[in-house]
Order: C-alpha cells, then structure tokens, then sequence
C-alpha cells in the first residue's frame, strides 16, 4: 500500500508521528520537552501553523499547517529529524535510562544506523469543520482513553487545555 502524503501545500491536516516499535519514550518527561521545544522552534522559526496537539507514550498527534511560503512536509521533516536526533544522542549518553540498550537495539536498523520514528506521518487531510472536530476530539480524548486523566483540559501535553480557555504549552491557532 503506498506512504500517504501531503499532497495540498495549503492544506491543513490530521498528522500522527510514531515511535519505531511503539517504544515508550515519552514516558519520561526529558524526551516530551524534546517534542515541545522542537515544535514551540518550527512555529516561531518554520511557519508550523499549530491548531490541536497530543503527546501521548510513543506517538503524538496534531492537526497543522504550513504558513505561506513554507512547506508543511518539510517542517514535519525537520522537527522529525531533530527530535530524532536530540533524543537518539540523549538515549547513547544518559547512563541512568534503564531502559538505554534496550531503547538503542530496538531503534538500530543495519549497519548501525537508528530509526526512531516511525516511516511516514499518516496525514489526513481537514476537508470539513466536522472532519476538523472529530479529529480534534480524537487528539484530546487520548489522554482519557489511556486512562492517564478523567478531563482532557487536565493532561498537560496537550491543546486541550487552550480550547478549555486556559494557556497551555504551545501557541496553537483557534480554526
């Protein structure tokens, strides 16, 4: 089946990001602020347009946009790169991850090379205000399915918070 991609340069879409394996790395709060910073620098220096956000243990997802005259695959691209690169180099050097060699073997592809993303980002793209609400409700209920809290304004990674009225982690962009 071919790779979904994002075909509509002013488009706005339903994007997953997933850790190779499912690997549960944003269990720790080291590696969440790694994707926070990240996309807190692709929206004030890349022109991510950022309208819901979720991190959850091995994924996160997020409704975006590219702003005009930048390239929402290549923004996606570059957060993917560095976020890769910023924890793959945390992971060889933090000696206290308990999880460390197990962590590095599973994103250890040949010739010692590391994938830690997943291949792809599943875009989806927003062709409705429905298809946006569903998808919105979708990314801020996943902390509630998971258990993780019983309102999803209170689980921190997340946007739920802003569409709550609070200020939450990132400027997002109310649709």
């Amino acid at each position: 089946m071919p790779r979904k991609t994002i075909t509509d340069q002013s488009g706005v879409y339903f994007l997953t990001c997933t850790v190779t394996e499912w690997a549960d790395v944003f269990t720790r709060k080291e590696y969440r602020d790694v994707l926070i910073n990240s996309l807190r620098f692709c929206i004030q220096n890349k022109g991510l347009q950022l309208y819901s956000w979720c991190i959850m243990s091995n994924h996160i997802h997020f409704i975006a946009s590219a702003a005009e005259g930048y390239s929402l695959p290549d923004i996606i691209r570059d957060f993917k790169r560095h976020t890769a690169t910023t924890i793959l180099n945390s992971l060889k050097q933090d000696t206290f991850e308990s999880r460390r060699e197990w962590l590095l073997r599973m994103f250890t592809t040949g010739n010692e090379r590391y994938r830690f993303w997943a291949e792809g980002n599943e875009p989806k793209i927003i062709y409705s205000n429905n298809f946006f609400d569903q998808k919105l409700n979708y990314i801020h209920e996943n902390p509630v399915k998971a258990g993780l809290v019983l309102e999803a304004e209170h689980y921190v990674y997340s946007s739920a918070f802003d569409y709550a009225g609070g200020k939450g982690l990132l400027d997002i962009v109310f649709a």
